[in-house]
C-alpha cells in the first residue's frame, strides 16, 4: 500500500509539471520570458487624442494576462511595435431621404513582431476593426469609448493570435 501512494505522489508531481507547458489562452511563447510593447503612435490623417496610448496600454494588459511573460522596457525577447494608420468614420447604411442611417468608425493599426530568440516569427502586418453606430449619435463621450473599446479588444485579441497563438 505504501508503494502504491508513493507511486501515486510521483505521477501526481510529474502531472503537475507538464502543465507548465501547456496554456489555456494558447500562447506559445516558447522560451522567451519577457516582452515590450513600444508606444504606438497616432499617424492616422485624423487624429484622434489619446487613443495611441490607450491601445499600447491595451495590448501590454492583454499580454500580461494571457502568458507568464514579464513586461520590460528594453531588450525584450519579443517585441511589439507600430503605428495607427487609420482612423475614420464612414456612411454604412441609407434611409429613403438618402441620409445615412449608421456610420461606421474603423481603425487600422500597422503592427510589427520581432522574436528575438526565433526570428522566423518575426512579422509585419495591418489589423483593423470597426464599430457601427446611429448616425444620429455623436462619436464622442460613452459612444466614442464603447467603440475604441470594442475595436481595440478585437485588434489587440488578433496580434495575440498572430503573433503568439499556436492554433
Amino acid at each position: 500500500m505504501r508503494k502504491l501512494q508513493a507511486l501515486l505522489f510521483v505521477l501526481l508531481i510529474f502531472s503537475f509539471q507538464s502543465c507548465g507547458i501547456y496554456s489555456f489562452s494558447g500562447a506559445d511563447v516558447g522560451n522567451a520570458q519577457t516582452f515590450q510593447v513600444n508606444y504606438f503612435q497616432n499617424a492616422a490623417p485624423i487624429v484622434e487624442p489619446g487613443i495611441d496610448r490607450t491601445f499600447t496600454l491595451q495590448l501590454q494588459d492583454l499580454i500580461q494576462s494571457q502568458t507568464n511573460l514579464n513586461l520590460t522596457d528594453e531588450n525584450g525577447d519579443l517585441v511589439y511595435e507600430g503605428e495607427i494608420v487609420d482612423y475614420y468614420v464612414a456612411p454604412m447604411s441609407a434611409t429613403a431621404q438618402s441620409t445615412a442611417a449608421q456610420n461606421r468608425l474603423t481603425v487600422v493599426v500597422n503592427v510589427r513582431f520581432y522574436n528575438t530568440l526565433d526570428p522566423e516569427k518575426d512579422m509585419e502586418r495591418k489589423f483593423s476593426f470597426y464599430y457601427d453606430y446611429p448616425a444620429n449619435a455623436q462619436l464622442t463621450g460613452a459612444t466614442l469609448a464603447t467603440a475604441l473599446e470594442e475595436i481595440f479588444t478585437r485588434i489587440t485579441q488578433d496580434i495575440f493570435n498572430a503573433t503568439l497563438a499556436n492554433w
